[in-house]
């Protein structure tokens, strides 16, 4: 095993001594390695010119004909998988964000092109593309795996059992020596703790795409080693996807036809709000195609009020412009972020949506999404026994503790002091990887896999 492009040289190193690192995450995964000396360091992947340290946690299965036979599907991940979707020119069937399916009951499977996939199966294509298109970097048999999951997995009743023998089926599969199971935000605090001069109560706050985890840790150096405590975990099911579906709610789906009428007969009814739900993630788009959505709205324009609307969202659908829109909804709330103002521009395909947004009218959609996070913020320092004034640091990561209103929920509690931003991708991964180096590293494992 070889981490060709990688600081770190494990050619000579046993591979039992090698720990790796996955940060398995609803929008991006990355993974890391680290070796008995203490380093730690994150595989890039080689793609369009740009090393990548983050790999999009996407898929995109399609058929090809193997000569003059029979179709073949073939599976693609990450910005392959993306390439794929954007080149078109072939039925595909994309998957996105699929782990905020990981603790849902009523997911059970998926059919992709007459083949049955569950959840497990999913993952476990996904991690052979990350393997693949890591070039001989890594290889996770007969390495220590450390995975992390998130305190509270995604949706309104997750089953937290269910998700973790899901992740149990899929990474044992991968050959590893062993595989233990932690706490996203406890790898973050690892890998923030080695900036540590002196004892801290620390509360680190990850937020993800899908969830948004906080852990409060006591770190103490004792004879030259770090030592680490647990104090108390918690997390909620709201991070950056919510905040981008907050605009598209407001801004994208008024222009795309959602409150406006259609005649049935001599009644005036209201054009179905389940239609402008497949909005919430820009991936269930494509799906509007096969499960009768897109004939329901075509129907729906022939008698809507407001015709052009209804088909202008038909042309998103149809011209697969899922992700041209989500990008152009990610980069008004990133501008958000540091202006007062954002314009919102989105044309593609004869579709044109324009509007202003402001921060204070973004600020007020997700005001309940806010106060959401403030209530575990509350629950994690209750579970840990600790105050405000108890927290010596605060340790955010992800992008969304970019957005002000959620960090001024911070300064206004701790002070901005001290805060401390760190690498949005890379953190817990390495965190993770350090944590398969430490020798009382096995007390870390919660919620293990069966």
């Amino acid at each position: 095993m070889s981490a060709r492009g990688q600081d770190i040289s494990v050619s000579n190193i046993s591979v039992g001594n090698i720990s790796i690192g996955v940060d398995f995450g609803t929008s991006n995964t990355v993974v890391a390695l680290a070796t008995p000396d203490g380093r730690a360091e994150v595989i890039r992947f080689a793609h369009g010119g740009a090393r990548l340290s983050a790999f999009v946690t996407a898929l995109c299965f399609w058929e090809e004909r193997r000569g003059a036979g029979s179709l073949g599907v073939k599976v693609e991940g990450g910005p392959w998988a993306m390439d794929q979707l954007m080149a078109g020119g072939t039925a595909h069937r994309f998957i996105q964000s699929f782990k905020t399916f990981a603790a849902s009951s009523s997911f059970q499977e998926t059919r992709i092109f007459r083949q049955r996939y569950r959840f497990e199966d999913l993952l476990f294509t996904f991690l052979n593309t990350v393997v693949r298109h890591g070039e001989g970097a890594f290889d996770f048999s007969g390495a220590r795996l450390i995975v992390g999951r998130p305190v509270t997995f995604a949706g309104s009743h997750p089953n937290e059992a269910l998700a973790m023998e899901r992740y149990g089926h899929a990474f044992g599969r991968l050959g590893a020596a062993s595989t233990a199971y932690v706490y996203e935000p406890v790898g973050a605090a690892f890998f923030y703790a080695r900036r540590l001069d002196h004892d801290a109560t620390v509360l680190v706050a990850d937020f993800g795409g899908g969830t948004s985890d906080f852990s409060v840790m006591r770190f103490e150096r004792s004879g030259g080693m770090l030592k680490a405590e647990p104090l108390g975990h918690a997390g909620v099911g709201i991070a950056g996807d919510t905040f981008d579906y907050r605009i598209v709610d407001r801004v994208v789906s008024p222009r795309l036809g959602k409150g406006s009428s259609y005649r049935s007969l001599d009644k005036l009814l209201t054009v179905p709000n389940h239609y402008y739900a497949n909005l919430a993630r820009w991936h269930q788009l494509a799906m509007m195609k096969s499960n009768g959505d897109l004939a329901g709205l075509r129907d729906l324009a022939k008698v809507a009020l407001d015709r052009e609307a209804l088909e202008a969202f038909i042309d998103i659908v149809d011209y697969d412009l899922g992700l041209a829109l989500y990008r152009a909804v990610s980069a008004a709330k990133v501008t958000l972020s540091s202006e007062e103002n954002a314009a919102f521009r989105f044309a593609e395909e004869g579709v044109e949506i324009e509007a202003t947004i402001t921060r204070r009218d973004f600020e007020a959609w997700i005001a309940p999404d806010v106060a959401r996070i403030a209530a575990t913020v509350d629950e994690v320092l209750a579970k840990a026994g600790v105050g405000e004034a108890g927290i010596e640091r605060v340790f955010l990561t992800g992008g969304t503790s970019f957005v002000p209103a959620i960090r001024n929920l911070f300064v206004e509690r701790f002070g901005a002091a001290k805060l401390t931003n760190t690498d949005q991708f890379e953190s817990i991964a390495s965190g993770l990887a350090l944590i398969g180096q430490d020798a009382d590293g096995a007390r870390w494992a919660v919620g293990q896999a069966a």
